[in-house]
């Protein structure tokens, strides 16, 4: 199918800002509706913090401290500062082309179609991997509570993935089903339960951090780097996937009030709750223990307090606040990545069927059911943890293209209509890249094929389909990439 267009510009035109805020904005006046405007920055920085704390703080430790020892303290300030900086130049964007789709979106704004493609297909692996490594955790923490509770666990045949002792992880199955029916009725009602459960989720860690002070001994910091900078720098890659959370705010562009203000307030908020949180949680629990003991440990964190109370209450009390609040995670990953498909169908880079809105409920309802099977299917049959770093690989490329497409969009439309601009221009964005690029290289030679083999998927597809499904092939618009 002949496009008009040269090849060169295909790969590197760009989807005007405009004409993104006209289309969300001509959507959502149709009368077979858009998606709607419901929230405010109070549900939004929950959905910040309800897609961000979870699995790096529930179940990461367990493969962190045994790389970084008792300095994995210093692998989250270093994934939160590099989150940060990165948050920074999401608000900027978010404010400026407040849209769905996130860096997805940000990125065909500013370096083209095809790097579009891949920063769209990196989010698809960020979030879909991801989605599938809570549910598993999720499992463990449903495990330790029936084992408390009953003095028994699901059996490993229905509740461990091939390769794990079982067949079929069919409490992840329900997990993600669940939170499919709830995606499907509503963006508001998902947004009133994660509300919730975050609430809860936050009472629970505080409660970890206020029980397991008492068991708090300063020897087991020491010693506090027996890895040295590098196993802190591998620490750091491996956990950041657990920030994708701050990249799913910006997903929820066209769904929330007054978007310029709204979404750069609620990134901001929901960064430092999350940093707040993930360094007193992890300096708790490494000096609740000794370094050596998270390797291989179930349900760490519940396991920590049932060693510091001798067996009280907290460690059932625990896991099950663990159980209903790390379902809001699910609820948001699953969000993030039906809104990143919805924005890449509207641009005819995948199937418009990924794009469609039930006008009565108001969400892309084939989509999430699509998404939901998918996220289940490898939730329930593959063994996720070797995958964290491949997720962190998506996430920080992500990243490092938002902090570009700041520079980039600040040159091309300076005049540009912003809710936000980043303080210390061009310093943070550059910092940004240059942190992404740090932890990326600190990632292991196996992850680097994986992802190009992932990458070289998202080529094909777009050389045979999307290049000639483009709207902006069908509208015969031409952007210049200098």
């Amino acid at each position: 199918m002949g496009t008009g267009v040269s090849p060169r510009n295909q790969l590197f035109r760009r989807k005007p800002v405009r004409a993104f805020l006209a289309e969300a904005e001509a959507e959502a006046e149709a009368d077979s509706g858009g998606l709607r405007r419901t929230m405010g920055v109070f549900q939004l920085t929950m959905i910040g913090i309800g897609g961000t704390i979870g699995t790096g703080i529930f179940f990461a430790l367990n493969t962190t401290v045994p790389k970084a020892g008792p300095a994995v303290i210093l692998s989250f300030v270093l994934g939160a500062v590099t989150a940060a900086l990165t948050a920074l130049c999401y608000a900027e964007l978010a404010s400026a082309v407040p849209v769905a789709g996130s860096s997805y979106s940000y990125a065909y704004a500013t370096l083209g179609e095809l790097a579009a493609v891949a920063v769209g297909w990196c989010l698809l692996l960020e979030y879909a991997v991801s989605a599938g490594v809570i549910a598993v955790t999720w499992g463990q923490y449903l495990n330790d509570l029936t084992e408390r509770l009953f003095g028994a666990q699901l059996p490993a045949v229905i509740s461990a993935p091939p390769g794990s002792g079982g067949y079929l992880n069919l409490p992840a199955v329900v997990l993600v089903g669940l939170c499919c029916l709830l995606l499907v009725r509503g963006a508001r009602e998902s947004a009133v339960v994660n509300t919730v459960m975050v609430l809860l989720k936050l009472a629970i860690l505080a409660l970890f951090v206020v029980v397991g002070a008492a068991g708090f001994d300063a020897g087991n910091l020491h010693p506090f780097a027996p890895m040295g900078f590098a196993g802190i720098g591998a620490a750091a890659a491996t956990v950041f996937y657990s920030f994708i959370g701050l990249d799913a705010v910006s997903t929820a562009g066209e769904e929330v009030r007054n978007p310029r203000r709204t979404l750069p307030l609620a990134i901001l908020c929901a960064l430092l709750v999350i940093t707040a949180v993930y360094v007193l949680v992890a300096l708790t629990g490494i000096g609740a223990q000794p370094w050596t003991a998270f390797e291989g440990q179930q349900a760490g964190l519940s396991a920590i307090l049932e060693r510091v109370t001798g067996g009280g209450w907290p460690g059932p009390v625990f896991s099950a606040g663990v159980v209903i609040s790390v379902v809001s995670v699910i609820l948001i990953v699953l969000y993030g990545q039906t809104r990143i498909l919805y924005a890449m169908g509207r641009d005819g880079i995948i199937p418009p069927v990924f794009c469609r809105i039930e006008p009565r409920r108001g969400t892309p309802v084939t989509g999430t059911v699509l998404v939901g099977g998918f996220v289940a299917l490898i939730a329930a049959v593959v063994p996720l943890e070797a995958l964290a770093n491949l997720t962190s690989m998506g996430a920080l490329v992500a990243f490092a293209v938002v902090s570009l497409g700041v520079i980039i969009l600040r040159r091309r439309e300076p005049d540009l209509q912003r809710g936000f601009r980043v303080p210390g221009y061009p310093v943070v964005p550059l910092l940004s890249i240059a942190c992404c690029g740090y932890l990326i290289h600190q990632l292991p030679p196996a992850t680097y094929l994986l992802f190009g083999g992932w990458l070289a998927l998202a080529l094909a597809v777009y050389l045979l389909y999307s290049r000639h499904h483009s709207r902006l092939s069908a509208c015969g618009e031409r952007e210049n990439a200098s």
